[in-house]
């Protein structure tokens, strides 16, 4: 007994010092957030356009479908974020708790799977960003929005100003991303006035926001469960990568998420009533539920024709901001991997004046481009490269995976350990982030043959991440060498 005591001290005090010294590393980054700006970059970066319009075909069940993935999914993901930010409050955030409470392969591989997501998601806004310009310009424009140089220019442009924002720091980024989350707001709270606007213009008969049904026991409802628990509400772990440049970062950031989160449930809820209420529910678009919303809702007013152009322009700057929350995260994931000298040194440059990691910066940006351009040159439309952009959602959802289960299974040596309550939260946040994962490679909708896609989807995710495992061992491997150098050279003659 006394022996099994002994050896949970000495986990815990491995556990701290290592704690301690990625700490240290840390302090020498700007401390630029605060809780105003990471509570609006909450709302921004969790906030998914399309998923109001996706609860919005389920009718008025909509409502339980929502609570239900907020119970198990939503809530269990607030609580284990403020936690393991309380108990491990590090920049890189995830990759560090990973790494911290089981190893460091897994904090690398957590890294590397969410680094797959962001640039995968980033690297699309070039395409989008000239689909938007197309609605606004309208049929005179499709020549020049249509054309792979002009979409490569816009591709590069918005890189470029991604890297730029990166490079000079969270001082300029975070006012982007304030803006995005209070032009968010600003959107979501026209879309909930509308409804109440044509009830009083006699243009809607009736409005009952929190009209409720109980969901159809099926499938296919599991199916809609598992996307909108981890696919609409994930994202609560993703500023903590920002931990050391936060001010007072515990309370920071178990702050924001206290505020956010009730915000982010209303206005999910809230929002998908409106599109119920003016969009006939087999008429849902469900890729621009936001722009159609809003054109159903200003029909009948008098300011109509202006609507559509001003609200396209709104959600492109929407979509800039939230890729600049991305992009700046991604920076930050081979920082902290070179400080682990897992990456070369070079990854972990400060640029002098403003204190960002330059080179980090310099290489997601070019790799973010270059898949980029790939797609725009005819290799995202390519079989590979759409799998690779469908399995985004489950590289994403296998780092909750492990998020959840570092509080059921990891931090072997932390005493006190985690509370049963947070254990029984995070199990049911594993399961829903599993389920997440089934839907995803398994698809309950119609495809040519389910057998094969998932075959696709899981050989692909598996693949990248032996590929990632691959150049974990070869760095490891590199590290070995160098310090085995470093032990022999004192004496040598």
């Amino acid at each position: 007994m006394r022996e099994d005591a002994g050896s949970v001290s000495q986990v815990g005090a491995d556990l701290r010092r290592k704690e301690e010294q990625a700490a240290a590393r840390g302090g020498v980054l700007r401390k630029e957030l605060g809780l105003t700006d990471l509570v609006l970059t909450q709302v921004l970066f969790i906030i998914g356009l399309p998923w109001i319009g996706v609860a919005a075909k389920q009718g008025p069940s909509q409502v339980v479908l929502w609570l239900l993935a907020m119970v198990f999914f939503y809530l269990p993901s607030a609580a284990v974020v403020i936690y393991l930010n309380r108990v491990m409050p590090l920049e890189g955030g995830l990759y560090q708790w990973a790494k911290l409470g089981f190893n460091e392969l897994t904090g690398f591989l957590v890294a590397w799977n969410l680094w797959l997501m962001a640039i995968l998601n980033t690297s699309e806004i070039g395409l989008q960003a000239t689909q938007a310009l197309r609605y606004i310009i309208g049929p005179g424009g499709e020549a020049l929005t249509g054309s792979r140089w002009f979409v490569g220019v816009v591709t590069l442009l918005l890189i470029g100003v991604l890297v730029g924002l990166a490079a000079v720091g969270l001082g300029v980024g975070k006012w982007v991303h304030k803006a995005g989350g209070a032009l968010m707001l600003f959107t979501f709270a026209v879309i909930l006035l509308l409804p109440w606007l044509n009830r009083a213009r006699g243009s809607l008969a009736e409005f009952h926001p929190l009209r409720t049904e109980m969901p159809v026991l099926s499938i296919m409802t599991l199916n809609l469960l598992g996307k909108l628990g981890f696919g609409a509400l994930g994202g609560f772990e993703y500023v903590a990568i920002h931990t050391a440049e936060c001010r007072d970062p515990v309370r920071a950031i178990r702050r924001s998420v206290t505020l956010a989160a009730p915000i982010i449930a209303a206005m999910f809820i809230l929002g998908t009533s409106s599109v119920l209420a003016l969009v006939p529910r087999n008429g849902i678009d469900l890729i621009a539920p936001i722009p159609q919303v809003l054109s159903e809702g200003f029909r009948s007013l008098p300011f109509s024709a202006a609507v559509a152009p001003i609200t396209i322009l709104a959600l492109l700057c929407i979509r800039v901001a939230q890729s600049s929350v991305m992009f700046a995260g991604t920076t930050r994931l081979p920082m902290v991997a070179g400080w682990d000298r897992l990456l070369p040194e070079w990854f972990t440059r400060l640029h002098v004046r403003y204190g960002t990691p330059v080179n980090s910066t310099l290489f997601v940006g070019a790799a973010t481009l270059g898949l980029g351009v790939a797609g725009l040159i005819g290799v995202g439309k390519q079989e590979a490269f759409q799998l690779l952009w469908n399995a985004s959602g489950v590289f994403y959802a296998l780092t909750y995976v492990a998020m959840f289960a570092v509080p059921l299974l990891g931090l072997r040596g932390l005493r006190p350990g985690p509370p049963l309550w947070l254990k029984v939260a995070c199990l049911s946040g594993l399961l829903m982030s599993l389920l997440y994962v089934a839907v995803s490679i398994v698809p309950l909708v119609e495809v040519s043959s389910r057998a094969v896609f998932a075959l696709k989807i899981s050989g692909l995710v598996a693949s990248t991440n032996l590929l990632g495992l691959a150049i974990y061992l070869g760095a490891r491997r590199r590290r070995e060498v160098r310090q085995e150098s470093g032990e022999r050279s004192p004496a040598s003659p």
